[in-house]
């Protein structure tokens, strides 16, 4: 295990790398070729239906013998996944092919993994089945090849909303639930027509749709007044569109304003913002919610990709791999969303502030 101090110091720096990666933005990936499409890829895109509340079985009651059965630590890590663009043919490190996508969310689907939105995790509404792991699937920038509607009505194939209804079709278990966050042209939509056709669309069908900014600027350059403007006026369309108030914010780059409470709360020209969650650009798995050094203000995502480069040891690859090999640092649900069952000596660990019942072990 590595020490909290080093943890501390690496994290940093992964962070300062993540950020520049973003701001120099989509370096061309050379002769790299796309991943092959699979069968299950040329599947037909099975009909929407609309998600199920995340209410775990009727009758779940923790219990210290329960949570032990099933290794609960609700204090544990949990890995919030970062995508991009989901294309065909790589053109930047941060783009993902839909055989990439496909084959990341029925790894995960197999080891356990159950997706919620990040709304409900920053609000710790984390209602997961016993024995399992939450994990939140996040999507920048509000890309077409996200979601799109063909000429029927029906989610377009490859996209990333048609390969989680897919995952979820294939594994019982697995919520088809993913946060976007957008900007002023959500989906490469021209019309507010269209684009509220989408977003009525997604949050029917369960899904997260928050802020991203309104032009996806870097915030540190700009004043606090102008941060404001930037999601003040992403909040409005949110709300004319049938999303908002969004709970949750991204920040463009993972780039902190230089007030960092502006990018959590604000008011420009009459429209106030209030997230209960702000997620950066990576680059580990989260603390729990209810942990006592849970940042709402600076949530930690992890870059979907390989071990290549400098994903070597801060993308999905490794910290999937890196959690499989330490059970005891992720996050496992006991079932019962009244408690948080963790290990005995654990508790010290708990935000003071949490109200639900604890239940060590």
């Amino acid at each position: 295990m590595r020490s909290p101090s080093f943890l501390a110091r690496i994290v940093g720096m992964a962070n300062v790398a993540v950020v520049a990666l973003a701001i120099i933005g989509l370096l061309v990936i050379p002769g790299e070729p796309a991943a092959p499409k699979t069968a299950l890829s040329r599947r037909a895109t099975p009909e929407p239906v609309a998600t199920p509340e995340p209410t775990p079985p009727p009758g779940i009651v923790a219990t210290a013998e329960s949570a032990r059965e099933v290794k609960a630590n609700e204090l544990g890590k949990v890995p919030v996944i970062m995508y991009h663009r989901i294309v065909g043919k790589r053109q930047a490190s941060i783009d993902r092919t839909p055989a990439q996508l496909r084959q990341e969310l029925d790894k995960l689907a197999r080891q356990g993994y159950v997706p919620i939105s990040a709304r409900e995790f920053a609000a710790g509404d984390i209602r997961v089945p016993p024995g399992k792991f939450p994990v939140v699937l996040t999507f920048d920038d509000g890309h077409p090849s996200h979601f799109g509607l063909d000429a029927q009505g029906n989610v377009k194939p490859d996209t990333a909303v048609a390969i989680i209804l897919e995952t979820a079709a294939k594994h019982a278990g697995f919520r088809p639930v993913a946060t976007f966050w957008i900007n002023h042209t959500p989906f490469g939509l021209q019309t507010e027509q269209e684009q509220a056709a989408a977003v009525k669309w997604l949050t029917g069908n369960g899904f997260e749709v928050a802020n991203h900014t309104w032009a996806h600027p870097n915030l540190r350059t700009l004043s606090t007044t102008k941060v404001r403007k930037q999601l003040a006026k992403a909040e409005r369309l949110l709300v004319r569109l049938g999303a908002g108030p969004a709970k949750t914010m991204a920040l463009p780059y993972g780039s902190m304003p230089r007030k960092k409470k502006a990018a959590r709360s604000g008011t420009w020209e009459g429209t106030r913002y209030d997230y209960d969650g702000v997620f950066l650009a990576g680059a580990e798995p989260s603390l729990s919610p209810y942990a006592k050094n849970f940042d709402r203000g600076a949530i930690q995502r992890i870059q979907s990709n390989g071990k290549k480069g400098e994903c070597r040891k801060w993308c999905s690859q490794y910290w999937l791999e890196w959690l499989n090999k330490h059970p005891g640092e992720r996050y496992v649900s006991d079932g019962d969303p009244e408690r948080i069952s963790i290990p005995s000596r654990l508790r010290g660990n708990i935000g003071a502030k949490r109200g639900l019942r604890i239940n060590a072990y």
